[in-house]
């Protein structure tokens, strides 16, 4: 069953896991399988007024619709865009007075665009909205309460000259969002912003170690009448050659976890048991579990109690970060370094934990050279345990690359810059503008580097005095979020 720009996928059943994703021709690693507008997408609740409503960027300036005033724009391309999808909801908080929760507006819109265009198949879907799981019967006490919850709220805002749709019906497009929604990110990719609905995409099932990813693309709203102009829009990459029949799985969670715990969040946020193969077999568990080798191997007790200290440690990191105490944050991950170091092996998913804050905390704070060491640890470690091609591992990479180029290890710096593009290459292709910054930086750091080799006395005289003229690119603040996780879940 294909349509509408789907021909290389079709929907097929399978057996305990409900309908997937199957490859009708090949597919080399980098290819965009398909690429899907949102169905439905809102902004959430705490970012409406810094992200463009339309493409989801993060923008210094935004126009704000005169109507409703909650609306935010890039410009009026953006407005003029997302006219369609906003004028029910605009008058609907005209006359309500305010703008109810991100959960409401976008089930409204969802609601709205039914009433529009009928519940049926819309162009280029493989399965209609009705079709989507929802997992109600599968909600626990709270869950049950918060949907009741938001189905009285959604009753509320929604106005009386609209078509009037069923309890079950309503039910059911709650439980669509709640574990079918998916994550947006701003145009960096570093931050979640907004949640939305692709129903081909809710098609892909899950795989621990899957041969695609999905990347959000904020489209290109600037060229209006040219050809570059597109929608914002999630692409379906693959990661590695896939073959005619394959099933094309994706990963609702990150890989850097034990197989139990990520099977215990897939059973609590999406309802089935992991049967992947790296769930199965406990692939990679004994890496992340890793401890030191050799003749002075430490006591099983001793590796019980540096792997609390570690969760311990995480909880105060945590708080420290959260008020904004960095100086406290380095001081907790070198004291738990410390700890560590003798106990549990360079693959230790407690100790990358470490490895990985320590780094980004002291890029920060400016303190490149020992940010560098931590980073580049990190990474060692990581290159063991993930996916060759996966996502986060790229933009890992691309963090220390950057790391070692602002402590002055302009070799190393520019090695880790080109690993991270090739992986970033595949993950989100090359007008992604992450992987447009990263091209930046490998020339960037190429050209330095022919100087460096050319000349070291004279490259770091060169370095220095530009340091001297020009304040040092500070890195962004330490984010207390991890990496945009694939499906957006209320918590």
């Amino acid at each position: 069953m294909t349509k509408g720009g789907m021909e290389s996928v079709e929907v097929f059943t399978t057996e305990g896991k409900g309908r997937g994703l199957k490859a009708q021709k090949e597919f080399l690693p980098g290819d965009v399988i398909f690429a899907e507008p949102a169905y439905a997408a809102v902004v959430f609740d705490s970012l409406t007024h810094v992200i463009c409503h339309t493409c989801f960027k993060r923008q210094e300036r935004l126009h704000r619709c005169g109507q409703c005033r909650f609306a935010y724009y890039c410009d009026r391309t953006c407005q003029r865009a997302a006219w369609l999808n906003h004028k029910n909801e605009c008058s609907a908080i005209k006359r309500h007075g305010k703008a109810p929760t991100e959960n409401i507006r976008l089930a409204a819109r969802i609601l709205w665009k039914i009433e529009r265009e009928g519940s049926g198949l819309s162009e280029g879907c493989l399965v209609s909205i009705d079709e989507l799981q929802n997992h109600v019967d599968s909600f626990g006490e709270e869950e049950k309460k918060e949907l009741r919850t938001d189905v009285e709220s959604f009753l509320e805002f929604w106005p009386p000259h609209c078509q009037q749709f069923g309890m079950q019906f309503i039910s059911h497009i709650f439980g669509v969002i709640s574990c079918n929604g998916f994550t947006l990110s701003d145009q960096r990719g570093l931050q979640a912003v907004g949640v939305g609905i692709f129903p081909n995409l809710c098609q892909a099932n899950h795989d621990c170690w899957p041969n695609c990813t999905v990347v959000f693309n904020n489209g290109n709203h600037e060229a209006v009448r040219s050809m570059f102009h597109t929608q914002m829009r999630i692409e379906l990459r693959a990661l590695n050659k896939i073959s005619p029949g394959d099933e094309l799985t994706v990963s609702y969670v990150d890989f850097l976890s034990l197989s139990e715990e990520r099977c215990k969040q897939l059973k609590k946020q999406y309802y089935f048991d992991c049967t992947c193969e790296h769930c199965k077999k406990q692939l990679k568990d004994d890496l992340m579990l890793a401890v030191k080798a050799g003749e002075s191997k430490p006591s099983a007790d001793t590796v019980k109690e540096v792997i609390q200290l570690s969760k311990d440690t995480l909880e105060k990191i945590n708080k420290a970060r959260m008020e904004g105490n960095y100086h406290e944050v380095v001081k907790l991950c070198r004291d738990c370094l410390k700890k560590q170091e003798p106990v549990l092996g360079d693959t230790n998913i407690y100790l990358l934990r470490i490895l990985s804050i320590a780094s980004e905390v002291l890029s920060y704070l400016q303190m490149f050279e020992e940010a560098a060491d931590y980073a580049k640890r990190m990474v060692d470690g990581y290159l063991k345990i993930y996916h060759p091609n996966n996502a986060q591992l790229g933009m890992a990479v691309m963090r220390a690359g950057v790391t070692h180029w602002h402590a002055g290890l302009i070799e190393a710096g520019h090695g880790l810059i080109c690993k991270a593009y090739a992986i970033l290459l595949i993950t989100h292709g090359p007008s992604h503008p992450i992987t447009k910054d990263l091209e930046v930086m490998r020339v960037q750091t190429e050209m330095e580097l022919r100087m460096f080799q050319q000349n070291e006395f004279m490259y770091y005289k060169m370095r220095e005095a530009a340091l001297k003229n020009q304040k040092i690119q500070v890195m962004p603040e330490p984010s207390n979020e991890n990496a945009p996780s694939l499906f957006h879940k209320k918590e």
